[in-house]
């Protein structure tokens, strides 16, 4: 960061200031003439807090995918099957279980052995044939689409969380102030604020992971020269199978998530693919951080589009990515290749 600011001043600059207005619009009590403007605290602090948690489930299924399409070169669209399919398993083990958390384990097992059999029987035989890739994982996202339709049927599915994560906590951020002078602060579900906390957590995690550990320098090295890394003994097809397997698990894990606080139903796969190939475009192919920024940014502008200009809410996204891609080909976060 330091080696950042010294090369960009201009922009550090600037970043400086957005992050301490966004700091002062959530900590600071505002103005009469700022409610007319922007409407109730209440409301823009749910719309941010709401973007910031979305951020958080986007950063769990887009981590997986920048491991299999940023860093392994896997054009993986069946991604969001996988996301789906975590969910709805996850659900039925929540369901004849009683128990939130032995979905997780299970889920991520289970997925994983499915992203296994993809990366050995599928793209194991087209590596670097992206266009064969491309096809062939449309049409097992079809597949797989219409087999959890026949199973679980048209009808949305809610994974209930346990207890302890149910009811809203009061967090110490001033959300209005009565004409009184009494101070209400702002009530925001547990769940979703365990959920962020996790993702933050996974997050650094497969950062120390990558850049800190012996098995993230393999799979960077394999990366950049699968050729020469074969050559000192490494068994490089064994490592990106572990890879896929963990990005495989981590979108099913996501779906479980997903299932949490919103909902599971069919076009769901669609809809988090479609933002994980965004997250990834805008934060940085391989970048675990890019990821993490990218879907903050995402997150947030949904959210806060959908309170102040819902009618272009869609739009918002699409501009954000046109723009990256205009000025930052390889991504916010994203380095030359």
């Amino acid at each position: 960061m330091p080696v950042f600011f010294e090369k960009h001043p201009i922009w550090s600059l600037l970043i400086a200031i957005v992050v301490a207005v966004v700091l002062w619009l959530i900590f600071a009590p505002w103005p009469p003439g700022l409610v007319e403007v922007l409407g109730r605290k209440r409301v823009f602090l749910n719309a941010t807090f709401g973007g910031i948690t979305l951020g958080a489930l986007y950063f769990l299924v887009a981590s997986g995918f920048t491991l299999i399409f940023g860093l392994m070169r896997n054009v993986n669209l069946a991604h969001g099957s996988l996301y789906l399919l975590g969910g709805y398993i996850g659900f039925e083990v929540s369901e004849a279980t009683g128990s939130w958390l032995i979905a997780f384990p299970v889920v991520f097992v289970i997925v994983a052995v499915l992203g296994m059999l993809l990366q050995h029987q599928v793209f194991r035989r087209m590596e670097g044939e992206e266009l064969r890739q491309t096809m062939v994982t449309i049409g097992l996202s079809v597949v797989l689409a219409d087999l959890m339709l026949w199973w679980w049927g048209g009808q949305s599915y809610t994974i209930y969380s346990p207890d302890w994560l149910s009811g809203p906590v009061t967090l110490p951020i001033v959300s209005t102030v009565r004409e009184s002078g009494d101070i209400i602060y702002l009530r925001y579900p547990a769940v979703r604020i365990a959920i962020l906390v996790a993702a933050i957590a996974l997050g650094v995690g497969m950062w120390l992971l990558l850049n800190r550990t012996r098995l993230g320098m393999l799979i960077r090295a394999g990366v950049d020269d699968r050729e020469m890394l074969a050559a000192s003994g490494v068994r490089i097809q064994y490592v990106f199978l572990a890879v896929f397997a963990f990005g495989a698990g981590l979108a099913g894990i996501a779906g479980i998530v997903g299932g949490t606080f919103q909902s599971l139903s069919p076009g769901e796969d669609t809809r988090f693919l479609l933002a994980s190939l965004v997250v990834v475009i805008v934060g940085g192919m391989g970048s675990i951080p890019g990821a993490a920024i990218g879907a903050l940014v995402i997150g947030l502008s949904e959210q806060l589009g959908l309170v102040y200009a819902p009618t272009y809410s869609v739009v918002f996204t699409f501009l954000i990515m046109a723009g990256v891609l205009a000025f930052r080909p390889q991504g916010l976060l994203g380095r030359t290749r």
